[in-house]
């Protein structure tokens, strides 16, 4: 079912549909042309990531802020990188921690573990140049600085001669 036909587009939903479609296509026979339209593993897994990583971006005068919530990662394992000039890409990995450690063993499991990330496509004053991220207490605050505004044309006075 199509949810977006009942105005529910949300990133979650979105990811829920690429799974079930991915789902569908590996249960697909080998020979059937409609597994090849289907999404790849990659793409799910990163839509998945997307959808589960909660951002919040203000826009300042000077600059625009990327507020993310990277919950349980040390500075040392995000990444904050522009891609294709304008794309600014931010992604990290919290892995499980050993199961079986002091013959401990996890009896419930509800803290996130996985892939976050999330991409933002930048306006073309954004200086990709100038770019910072700060992490604490587990919320990432990248600030990218805008390009100044261009000097506006000053009108040229042509001098007048009688002739």
């Amino acid at each position: 079912m199509d949810f977006r036909l009942m105005g529910l587009d949300t990133p979650i939903l979105h990811a829920l549909q690429l799974l079930d479609a991915a789902a569908n296509t590996t249960a697909a026979p080998a020979d059937d042309k409609s597994a090849a339209n289907g999404p790849s593993r990659t793409y799910v897994r990163d839509a998945t990531a997307m959808a589960a990583t909660p951002a919040d971006v203000k826009e300042y005068p000077n600059s625009y802020v990327f507020v993310v919530d990277m919950p349980g990662l040390k500075s040392g394992d995000i990444k904050v990188q522009v891609e294709d000039g304008n794309v600014l890409l931010i992604s990290g990995e919290r892995k499980r921690e050993e199961e079986e450690k002091d013959g401990a063993k996890y009896v419930r499991m509800e803290r996130r573990v996985g892939k976050f990330m999330r991409k933002f496509a930048l306006p073309e004053n954004a200086n990709t140049d100038a770019v910072s991220a700060v992490c604490q207490d587990g919320v990432l605050t990248v600030t990218v600085q805008k390009l100044p505004p261009p000097e506006p044309k000053k009108p040229k006075t042509i001098e007048v001669t009688i002739g």
